[in-house]
């Protein structure tokens, strides 16, 4: 009976844990669109949606995608994006945000904007509609 009680207890423990992660503080619940990437205007459409826990799924220029935000705020690290394969004319917008989207390492979410960051100086800038 006491190792029953021990591992119902040990299978509760993670979901009384709070999400910590970029949804929770401001990031959830919206459409993101990215309008600059490294401080230039990106004109493809990209869009993010952030889930509690972290989730991420979002529409780049061709493709649709989801991948994972592993740690907490305001870190930001990925786990590998998986994505449709359609090819279209902005492919190499696309590639540009996978690639930056990928090496981002650092969050901030303001009102209606979310940035993301990294070491090497690398910035994208999002905004919701509020």
């Amino acid at each position: 009976m006491i190792r029953l009680s021990a591992l119902l207890l040990v299978g509760l423990i993670p979901a009384c844990e709070a999400d910590e992660t970029v949804a929770r503080y401001g990031a959830g619940g919206v459409t993101w669109t990215l309008v600059e990437l490294d401080g230039a205007p990106f004109d493809a459409r990209v869009t993010l949606e952030f889930a509690d826990g972290g989730p991420i799924a979002g529409q780049a220029p061709c493709n649709s995608f989801t991948t994972t935000n592993l740690v907490p705020y305001p870190w930001f690290e990925l786990s590998p994006i998986a994505a449709t394969k359609r090819a279209c004319p902005d492919l190499d917008a696309e590639t540009r945000f996978f690639t930056a989207f990928a090496a981002m390492t650092q969050s901030e979410v303001r009102p209606y904007t979310l940035f993301l960051r990294n070491d090497a100086g690398q910035e994208m800038k999002f905004t919701s509609p509020g």
